[in-house]
């Protein structure tokens, strides 16, 4: 019995590498860009007011990565926000390896198509070198997150690090996995 390979990364090895090497005329496959890890952001500003945010949102986003989130918590003091130095203000997880291939592959096969009136992400939204972020609206998209659960509607942002150099490798990385950008 041979041990567990993700089936996105499969992809990645057996589909997308040939074909950006194809595309770009890569002469070595260790040019070709590779996803090195996707951080998910979930800033709630509003747990200022109440701070039992902070929890809920800690037991949907290990739900979500299969992972435990890092509580963020605010930098400055800033009176006019009510916010306090060291208060709690957001969660924030960083996937590698297996679990983030799993995730991006839920993701974008699962989450991505459940969103309401869904017409590809912009590809604008990345940043120069290869690394592109995107929001999320409302964390329902997922089927980790059951609905009668849910007290607050949260969004959250969602960064791939690449090791892409340019954006142009960055997105045909991302399009080649399955990432649908708007045409």
């Amino acid at each position: 019995m041979g041990e567990y390979i993700p089936r996105l990364f499969d992809k990645y090895q057996k589909n997308v590498v040939p074909h950006l090497m194809k595309e770009f005329s890569f002469a070595n496959p260790m040019e070709v860009p590779r996803l090195t890890k996707v951080s998910i952001n979930m800033g709630l500003g509003i747990a200022t007011q109440n701070p039992k945010i902070i929890e809920s949102a800690t037991v949907e986003l290990s739900a979500i990565c299969g992972q435990k989130p890092v509580v963020t918590r605010a930098k400055k003091s800033i009176a006019t926000f009510k916010l306090r130095q060291g208060s709690p203000i957001g969660v924030a997880v960083t996937l590698r390896k297996d679990r983030m291939w799993e995730f991006v592959d839920r993701l974008f096969t699962l989450a991505l198509p459940r969103v309401r009136d869904f017409r590809g992400l912009p590809t604008k939204s990345f940043d120069g070198r290869g690394n592109y972020t995107m929001g999320v609206r409302e964390q329902i998209i997922f089927s980790e997150i059951d609905y009668e659960k849910i007290d607050k509607i949260k969004g959250m942002s969602i960064t791939f690090t690449t090791t892409a150099q340019t954006d142009d490798h960055g997105r045909a990385l991302l399009t080649a996995l399955g990432l649908p950008f708007r045409k």
